[in-house]
């Protein structure tokens, strides 16, 4: 996400506590919270994925996602 985006959605964030936002910026305003959440998201899953866990016998073990523990 762009820090122009991300400067729009605070340019919302505060115009909605002041005056309130018209139908149009309140569609805006969650699309826009929407790409933010999943940029964040998309940047923690990077961040997890070169987790590794070190044993005591000196091997690394690679940090596993939720889905890999129900198989």
């Amino acid at each position: 996400m762009t820090e122009e985006r991300i400067a729009r959605l605070n340019e919302l964030a505060r115009k909605s506590k002041s005056v309130g936002l018209t139908p149009e910026e309140k569609q805006e305003q969650a699309a826009l919270r929407k790409e933010y959440l999943a940029a964040i998201r998309r940047s923690l899953e990077a961040q997890l994925d070169n987790v590794y866990f070190l044993e005591e016998d000196g091997t690394q073990t690679k940090l596993k996602k939720k889905d890999d523990f129900r198989s």
